[in-house]
């Protein structure tokens, strides 16, 4: 089980935190020393997309840590003050330069070692037109066979890249969840 414990000062005092559980709860949280604020430590969302135009998939090569120069669907952390859609289109926009409209949520892989949650959505391009953003290397479109699997940076993309491929074979997309080791 992960145990961040990265939170070392109050946020509303800014006296140190203990960890400990808290009367009326069941696990270690940082709790003030001081004001006895709990501050709460809770998974990360990443929002993206399976974007995809006739047989082919866009992928990203990432021109950032971690994963450096390997490829991955475009997506990123969730901001506070949007919703998961709104999310996905954002990074699929601001990592592929790639224009879209969503077709639903695909899958739902939880990250537990990490502390995040990823969701996936299933995406139709409207074209061919990418520009790629300072996260990016290229932004480029591949075919199954094409696709460079060993070159992949992220278990989730793996994943869910291959459950897309599953699913288009049989013509059904269901909603996948998986839990990522």
């Amino acid at each position: 089980m992960l145990h961040a414990r990265q939170i070392k000062h109050c946020r509303a005092c800014g006296a140190a935190v203990q960890y400990t559980v808290p009367a009326d709860d069941n696990r270690d949280r940082a709790v003030c020393t001081s004001c006895a604020t709990i501050h709460y430590e809770n998974p990360l969302n990443v929002v993206g997309t399976v974007p995809v135009w006739q047989d082919q998939v866009l992928l990203c090569r990432r021109n950032i840590e971690p994963r450096y120069g390997l490829w991955t669907l475009p997506a990123g952390f969730m901001e506070l003050g949007e919703t998961t859609e709104q999310g996905a289109l954002r990074e699929t926009e601001e990592e592929a330069g790639a224009s879209i409209e969503l077709e639903g949520l695909f899958a739902l892989m939880n990250v537990v070692r990490v502390g995040q949650v990823h969701l996936f959505y299933r995406a139709r391009l409207l074209n061919t037109h990418f520009n790629p953003g300072p996260e990016t290397i290229e932004a480029r479109l591949f075919t199954e066979d094409e696709v460079p699997w060993d070159e992949l940076a992220f278990n989730t993309v793996r994943e869910t890249l291959r459950l897309y491929f599953a699913d288009r074979a049989r013509g059904q997309f269901p909603i996948h969840t998986a839990d990522i080791a």
